[in-house]
C-alpha cells in the first residue's frame, strides 16, 4: 500500500500545482483537466481498496501512470500557451 500512497501524494502535488494555472489554460487543456479529475477520483478510491488483490493493484498502477502523464502533458501545454 505504501507504493500507492507515494504515487497518490505525488499526483496530488502535481494536481495542486496545475490547478493554480488552469485558469490561464486553453479550452483543450481545461477539457483534459476535467478528464484527469475523474481519473484522479477513481485512483483515490481504488487506492483505498488496493488491499483486495494483485489485479486491482496492477490496474491501479497503470491508472496512476496515466494520470501522471496527463498532468505532465497539461503542464507542458500550459507553458507553451
Amino acid at each position: 500500500m505504501a507504493d500507492f500512497d507515494d504515487i497518490l501524494e505525488e499526483l496530488k502535488q502535481k494536481r495542486d500545482e496545475l490547478r493554480v494555472q488552469m485558469h490561464l489554460a486553453s479550452k483543450d487543456a481545461q477539457d483534459e483537466w476535467e478528464e484527469l479529475e475523474g481519473k484522479m477520483k477513481e485512483f483515490s478510491q481504488r487506492a483505498q481498496l488496493e488491499r483486495t488483490g494483485e489485479d486491482v493493484g496492477d490496474a491501479l498502477g497503470s491508472l496512476g501512470h496515466e494520470i501522471k502523464l496527463g498532468y505532465q502533458r497539461l503542464r507542458d501545454a500550459i507553458k507553451s500557451d
